[in-house]
């Protein structure tokens, strides 16, 4: 027994081969054999290692019909028996065995996209095709209200006239303007508006000689239903034809008083055409466009009480001879010395005031300044407006002072005046796409 067991590990290590079962305990048995001799037990052994090679090398074979039929145990154990076909079910999982498939959602299309695009080239391919220069999308003409910081109200700086502070009353809180009649308007109510009515027409064309047209309203006036609805102001600009734009500034809101605000201050009119040239440019839809505007010809319309920003806009505005005209409707009030040192120091420019009888008093006194200088003056507006032109037009007694701005010497006097204006290409030669110009002065 104990003998046996190093001769049988001897032979295992020599025959790595797994033993089948029968053999193994063939092995076994064999060593257990009660010989009486040594050479005895070793014939035994042969003989059981010579039969054990015959089956280890005919157990690596696929075992034959025959063979198998000499294994039968039992009459029930046929080859079918114990190597049955498989079923349906044998072949094909169910439904509880399968993987769960997996629906493909939007984002893992999306990761495969990322996963497999190629990654960027590391250079430029030339494209055959030309370069297309900006060009603006189809639009409609466009109005809307801009808050400027440079507009003329609120406003905390001095009056000009009198040197003293322009928000001269408070009571509590509140803080107010006593104007020239007297009358008390609050800082809140009347001089807190900062915005602009600005008007970009259907057809105006940044690449053509163009002008801005900045518009003072006069007394009692809001943008939205006095400048715009009632006086038709950007309407008459559309159907003048001419290529202009509107910047129409929220003056004293609802008030008789002819305040300037930030007009009054040097600089003012430049720094308001500066700052609204960026907002034109997103109205009109082209960024590009915003240094020119910022260096476009500017002409000022002043209606009735606007004469006072308007003056000052001329005197101490900062644009000089870019300012291409001055039309004044019904409003000679005041500030004829700024009027008539315009005139004589701009002869580039036109000048036009229309008058009522309310107003002709003043306007005969401004043209007798006006010819004091050795300027000649007309008063005839039909003929087309050049620079150099001044031209003062009395209107009949029926024209009413309220109504001025849509009739004045003929319907849509603004119309009118931008027409004729528009048959001059001196007075807008400054416009040019992309060019950058400086003012005189």
């Amino acid at each position: 027994m104990v003998g046996a067991n190093p001769i049988r590990k001897a032979y295992e290590r020599a025959n790595p081969v797994q033993l089948p079962g029968t053999l193994r305990r063939v092995l076994v048995r064999a060593s257990q054999i009660p010989l009486k001799s040594k050479p005895s037990r070793w014939i035994a052994l042969l003989t059981l290692v010579i039969g054990s090679s015959f089956a280890l090398v005919q157990g690596g074979k696929t075992p034959s019909a025959g063979t198998l039929a000499a294994n039968v145990r039992g009459a029930g154990d046929t080859f079918e028996d114990r190597f049955p076909k498989p079923t349906f079910r044998d072949r094909f999982p169910t439904q509880a065995e399968s993987l769960a498939q997996h629906q493909a959602t939007t984002a893992d299309a999306q990761s495969r996209r990322v996963a497999q695009a190629p990654p960027p080239a590391p250079y430029r391919v030339a494209s055959l095709a030309p370069t297309v220069p900006y060009q603006r999308p189809p639009r409609e003409e466009l109005t809307t209200l801009v808050g400027l910081k440079s507009s003329a109200f609120p406003y905390f700086g001095n009056n000009p006239r009198t040197d003293e502070p322009f928000i001269n009353i408070s009571k509590g809180e509140r803080r107010g303007h006593r104007s020239y009649g007297g009358k008390v308007y609050w800082q809140d109510e009347t001089y807190n508006d900062n915005r602009v009515l600005m008007h970009v027409p259907e057809n105006f064309d940044i690449k053509k000689p163009g002008v801005i047209v900045v518009f003072f309203h006069g007394h009692g006036a809001r943008l939205e239903r006095d400048v715009r609805d009632r006086q038709l102001v950007p309407q008459q600009i559309s159907q003048s034809g001419a290529n202009a734009v509107l910047l129409a500034p929220q003056l004293a809101v609802d008030a008789s008083d002819s305040s300037a605000g930030k007009f009054w201050q040097p600089g003012g009119l430049k720094r308001f055409i500066n700052e609204s040239s960026e907002h034109l440019a997103r109205l009109y839809g082209d960024p590009n466009a915003a240094k020119t505007f910022a260096n476009m010809p500017v002409i000022i319309v002043g209606y009735s009480g606007g004469f006072v920003p308007t003056a000052w806009s001329l005197e101490v505005g900062g644009l000089g001879n870019r300012v291409r005209g001055v039309v004044l409707l019904d409003a000679v009030y005041g500030e004829l010395d700024k009027f008539a040192s315009w005139v004589a120091n701009n002869r580039s420019g036109f000048f036009v005031s229309a008058y009522t009888r309310y107003t002709q008093r003043h306007d005969q006194e401004l043209m007798a300044m006006i010819r004091e200088k050795g300027i000649s003056i007309s008063d005839d507006i039909e003929g087309p407006l050049r620079p150099g032109s001044v031209v003062f037009v009395k209107t009949a007694d029926g024209v009413t002072h309220r109504d001025y701005v849509t009739h004045a010497w003929t319907d849509r006097p603004l119309k009118e005046v931008l027409v004729k204006m528009a048959s001059q290409p001196g007075l807008t030669r400054f416009a040019s796409y992309g060019a950058e110009t400086t003012s005189s002065r």
